[in-house]
């Protein structure tokens, strides 16, 4: 089978893609069939920043049909479309950027039938960034306002829909040249992220902000925390260090910071398993109540170049790579 790997750190021209083995699925694993996978900022960085100690498949995201199922696996059959993600960590040297990959069964949900494999792979690690953000840490509610940063990117704009679906309002900023389409993402304000009076227009749009999700801290920290409501939660989901510019104003409005990481669920067998989330993404998605942009759709043997453009590009919504 083809997989598209790495075996140093550096740019997008050290992905390969090579012919290895087909891997046999352990207890407790299904082999899949990959029609789709997506690209993520997550696996751009890792790719230039670890070199891996055995060649890596890059990847996280999946969508395709199960060939193959191991020991001591209840539920899935040979034939089933399911969708999958986290193949990124640690826990895995094969990723999605492959003909086959073995997924093990509390990282994937079967996809419902309305649902392509392409909306499947584009939504997994995204949706369940954002599920986690507004659900687990942030726990909003109906009525509630939320703000998202980058409404035109990948966990943004699925962020949009599920912010929607949960009944809550939402405020993001994007460039001017993506507002309207972030606005029909379902957005109810959207802000150039780039001007100078960014907390004063945010404010303009809402008497508080209950929740934020941040994946710059270190460029929107203090806005954050001057609109935010008393008692709001500022989730970082991305980010490197970043000091809490106003600690006085924070303490005064007792805010809550949530610092994230949606690979964790994973890794750490104490946290929520996986699969049960993207089984509600694929209901929103079935349901109509969440919608996930396609950018573009390459083919695997164009891996690097999703690669760069993640990172380089101002991408609206996902880019998917077909085997």
């Amino acid at each position: 089978m083809r997989a598209v790997r790495y075996h140093d750190a550096g740019g997008p021209g050290v992905l390969r893609l090579e012919e290895i083995d087909r891997p046999e699925p352990a207890p407790g694993e299904l082999l899949v069939e990959i029609r789709a996978a997506s690209v993520n900022p997550v696996d751009a960085k890792l790719r230039a920043a670890h070199a891996p100690s055995e060649p890596k498949t890059t990847g996280s995201d999946l969508a395709g049909v199960v060939s193959a199922v191991g020991e001591r696996v209840d539920g899935y059959e040979v034939g089933e479309r399911v969708f999958a993600t986290g193949l990124h960590t640690d826990r895995f040297t094969g990723g999605s950027f492959a003909d086959y990959a073995v997924v093990p069964t509390d990282l994937l949900a079967p996809i419902p039938d309305s649902v392509s494999f392409q909306q499947a792979a584009a939504v997994a690690l995204v949706g369940v960034t954002a599920w986690r953000a507004f659900v687990h840490h942030a726990n909003v509610e109906p009525g509630e306002t939320v703000l998202i940063h980058g409404g035109n990117g990948g966990v943004g704009h699925v962020a949009i829909g599920l912010a929607d679906a949960l009944g809550a309002s939402s405020v993001t900023t994007a460039r001017p040249e993506h507002h309207d389409t972030v606005s029909a993402f379902g957005a109810d304000a959207v802000l150039d992220y780039d001007r100078d009076d960014l907390a004063d227009a945010i404010r303009s749009e809402t008497s508080g902000v209950d929740a934020v999700l941040d994946h710059m801290p270190g460029t929107y920290f203090e806005t954050d925390i001057e609109v935010s409501a008393f008692g709001g939660c500022i989730v970082v989901i991305a980010g490197g260090d970043a000091p809490i510019p106003n600690a006085g104003a924070a303490r005064s409005k007792e805010l809550q910071f949530s610092m994230m990481s949606m690979s964790n669920l994973a890794t750490h067998p104490d946290l929520p398993n996986i699969g049960p989330i993207l089984s509600r993404l694929g209901t929103l998605l079935d349901d109509g109540r969440l919608e996930v942009s396609i950018d573009r759709t390459l083919p695997l043997e164009d891996a690097a170049e999703a690669h760069r453009a993640v990172i380089e590009e101002s991408v609206v919504g996902k880019i998917v790579v077909t085997p």
